[in-house]
């Protein structure tokens, strides 16, 4: 017998990736008790203003506004099909002084669009501090290992040498970016504010006996208290949906950079250099025993690619939306904007549990290093050589040829390179074996990279994730 229970679809984004505190923000208790206190703005602010608004009422409405009679507003939604009148009157079967004076004056752009950007608000706010906590994981990281020289790639083929650390510090500093625009948008989210149907204030100007002070006052008093600085001057009878295409692009932004770091985390787990954690129980393959998949850094990267598509919606629906608004955005907004904060929330949780446990293989480095180094290091044992009167274009040809051999052995043969051990045997470059190989040493290749992660940390790391070292420190703990 089948169960119920497991017959119809259910989203992975909340039963498989995102936190409980992201999906909260979205779920009908947030945004309807957010919508009620909206309407407690409202008519405390009408109050205020000179309103016939009794204390008794907003007494009453403050007492119920996270209590939601659900079902009531389902039933009262099947009758009148509309969703904000449904919880008007839903919220007014609560509140019996209150019920005539609930939503006064407003459309219902005044709780859905406003709720739109609360929710936004509290959803960046979120994926901040899960910024913060990835950043700081990936300083430690750098830090640890700083001083450790691998191969730089360029193409995916092996180039002058870099450190572990570096390395992760050109992760870090696109993180960086994303998260200075992200406190750009917080700083900077507006609320539609008190505007009327479609957007004139009509309603509110007949409701003060047009005055037109109080109907602007009445805009600046709902920003207040809902702990906003400021509405956007003017809209139709929504707000701009530019914001929600300014909003998803950060997370599209930071997609971006979480699947540059995966990819790059794959390609070296490939070549055994560097691991994502693998619990002791996990198992990489059905089919074979022995894989050790990075499955997480390729969930972060599926998860990425949605977000990133995701960030089209809403710029198809501020392109086409119709003079003072049409309503071909709202079943789209439903869908797009939750999930991709949902999936951003995932991307991150997981992308602090896949960094707070990195394991570098420093052994499997050294060899990638010794099997190309040889080559990269022959123009400083060149130099040297020339210094101590050796002929260059000689010695040139000396190496030129050395190198052909080296390379035969590596690439036919199969074996290791034997480059070094060649130029020592030559006798013609004037040095010993030990003079030789302190030439070669991996550390004399890698510039400054130990020295700019100290820098980067100190000068950018340091002072973007500061005004928030609060919030590290977080657990995460994922589902799968």
């Amino acid at each position: 017998m089948m169960d119920k229970k497991y017959t119809t679809y259910t989203n992975p984004l909340t039963d498989r990736y995102c936190s409980k505190d992201m999906s909260y923000i979205f779920s009908p208790q947030f945004k309807f008790s957010t919508w009620r206190k909206l309407w407690v703005a409202l008519a405390e602010g009408e109050k205020e203003l000179g309103l016939n608004i009794t204390e008794d009422q907003l007494e009453e409405l403050r007492a119920n506004a996270d209590n939601i009679n659900f079902e009531e507003a389902r039933k009262i939604e099947k009758e009148v099909r509309h969703d904000v009148m449904s919880h008007v009157k839903a919220y007014g079967l609560q509140c019996d002084k209150a019920k005539g004076i609930i939503h006064l004056g407003a459309t219902s752009a005044y709780v859905g669009d406003n709720t739109d950007v609360i929710q936004m608000t509290e959803a960046l706010k979120l994926i901040r501090v899960k910024l913060v906590n990835l950043i700081n994981n990936l300083k430690e990281f750098s830090l640890k290992y700083k001083d450790v020289p691998t191969l730089g790639f360029t193409h995916f083929q092996a180039a002058q040498l870099t450190t572990v650390g570096k390395r992760a510090t050109l992760w870090t500093q696109d993180l960086i970016i994303d998260l200075e625009d992200l406190n750009f948008r917080i700083e900077n989210m507006k609320l539609r504010g008190v505007k009327g149907t479609t957007g004139t204030q009509a309603s509110f100007l007949s409701l003060f006996d047009g005055d037109h002070d109080k109907v602007k006052a009445l805009d600046k008093l709902i920003c207040k208290k809902m702990g906003y600085k400021a509405s956007y001057a003017v809209s139709g009878q929504t707000y701009t949906r530019k914001l929600d295409y300014q909003v998803i692009s950060i997370l599209s932004g930071i997609a971006q950079s979480m699947h540059k770091m995966t990819n790059d985390i794959r390609l070296l787990q490939s070549l055994k250099e560097l691991e994502e954690p693998f619990e002791k129980n996990q198992i990489g393959s059905s089919a074979m025993a022995y894989k050790r998949n990075p499955m997480r850094s390729e969930r972060i990267a599926s998860l990425s690619k949605y977000i990133i598509s995701e960030s089209l919606s809403p710029a198809l629906v501020e392109a086409t939306q119709w003079l003072e608004r049409s309503l071909d955005d709202s079943a789209n907004k439903r869908l797009s904007i939750p999930q991709a904060f949902m999936a951003a929330d995932a991307i991150l949780e997981i992308g602090i549990n896949v960094t707070d446990g990195l394991v570098v293989y420093e052994n499997m480095i050294n060899k990638h290093i010794n099997e190309e180094l040889p080559f990269m290091a022959t123009e400083n044992i060149l130099m040297e050589a020339v210094k101590r009167g050796g002929d260059r274009q000689e010695l040139h040809e000396v190496i030129r040829e050395l190198s052909m051999k080296a390379a035969y052995r590596v690439k036919h043969e199969g074996k290791d390179n034997n480059l070094i051990d060649l130029i020592i045997e030559s006798n013609s470059f004037n040095m010993d074996k030990e003079e030789i190989l302190s030439i070669i040493n991996p550390r004399n290749f890698v510039g400054r990279a130990p020295e700019q992660v100290v820098d980067f940390v100190n000068e950018v790391v340091n002072p973007a994730i500061d005004p928030f070292k609060d919030s590290i420190g977080i657990n995460v703990d994922l589902h799968v």
